[in-house]
């Protein structure tokens, strides 16, 4: 009987071992199959997949109903001038456009950071990978974005804060920029150009390092720099009469009815025979609501000014 017994057990034995062999070929033969329909069921859904994506792009739009406008849509800069019929790219990475202390959306350009019309077409930015390689380049074309020019208006320099760039005429034109911001404290530099932006040239040292608000030239020797972003008790401006050689403060005559509520200048325009600047409430104006505006006139060419009127929000846009 115990014969018997271990007879069975070793049949039963080489039948598992069989059955366990057959088992483990069986599974090595369908794997490898199914791994390859798998991967041919990716190799033909990619490029499926790759071309409804590019269908499905959606057409360039302009940011605006102007004639001469922009887009910065599949992340790049394209620009237009006949209403977004036809679009130039501009040869600039998008993120570039927002290098610096900045928290926008990026849906649309910082303002003050380019200018785009029938003359000219030119963006300010910051490119580099570090601190010590960063540089501000200013891209710019004159013939609707056939040809376009990169000139590096300055390197290293810190992060941008403020940034503006502006031509008054075919020649000449300014750059304003700010950066290394600590707390309430910046540097500020302004830059000239007088050969159509081909070159740049700095002026004079700023005396303050307060942190800037408005920056902006009438003329080619007279310019301005508006301070004080973070609760401001009064205008604190710098004015230029010799085309940036020096920098002198404006003294602003304000009406004791307006100490402390017209506390931020913007940029001077030039108004017949004098000059006018609008002065606002900062950002924590209450005064009437808090949009209403102080005008102010200086007959001297912006070293002095005296208070001309209230102005209302509509008034001033």
């Amino acid at each position: 009987m115990k014969n018997v017994i271990l007879g069975l057990s070793s049949i039963m034995m080489v039948a598992l071992i069989i059955g366990t062999y057959f088992y483990q070929n069986q599974n090595s033969i369908v794997i490898p199959e199914l791994n390859e329909q798998t991967e041919s069921a990716d190799n033909t859904k990619s490029p499926n997949a790759a071309e409804q994506s590019q269908s499905q792009s959606e057409p360039l739009q302009p940011v605006n109903n102007e004639n001469i406008s922009y887009t910065l849509q599949n992340d790049e800069l394209n620009i237009t001038y006949d209403e977004g019929s036809d679009w130039v790219k501009v040869p600039i990475e998008k993120d570039f456009l927002f290098e610096g202390e900045y928290r926008g959306n990026k849906q649309e350009l910082i303002d003050g950071s380019y200018i785009l019309n029938e003359n000219r077409a030119a963006f300010l930015y910051s490119e580099g990978v570090n601190r010590k390689s960063k540089k501000i380049v200013i891209t710019y074309s004159l013939d609707r974005g056939k040809t376009w020019h990169d000139r590096v208006v300055t390197k290293p320099f810190a992060p941008m804060r403020f940034r503006k760039v502006d031509f008054l005429n075919d020649q000449f034109g300014y750059i304003v920029i700010s950066g290394g911001r600590t707390m309430s404290q910046e540097l500020s530099i302004v830059f000239l150009t007088h050969d159509g932006g081909q070159t740049w040239v700095s002026t004079a040292e700023l005396p303050t390092t307060r942190l800037i608000a408005f920056g902006g030239f009438v003329d080619e020797t007279t310019g301005f720099l508006s301070y004080g972003t973070i609760n401001p008790e009064e205008p604190d401006v710098y004015v230029t009469q010799n085309g940036g050689e020096s920098w002198n403060q404006a003294v602003f005559n304000i009406p004791e009815k307006y100490d402390r509520v017209f506390v931020q200048a913007e940029v001077p325009v030039i108004e017949d025979d004098h000059l006018t600047v609008l002065v606002n409430q900062g950002p924590n104006g209450d005064y009437e609501g808090g949009n209403i505006k102080g005008k102010f006139i200086s007959e001297d060419n912006g070293l002095t000014w005296k208070f001309s009127t209230e102005v209302q929000p509509n008034e001033s846009e």
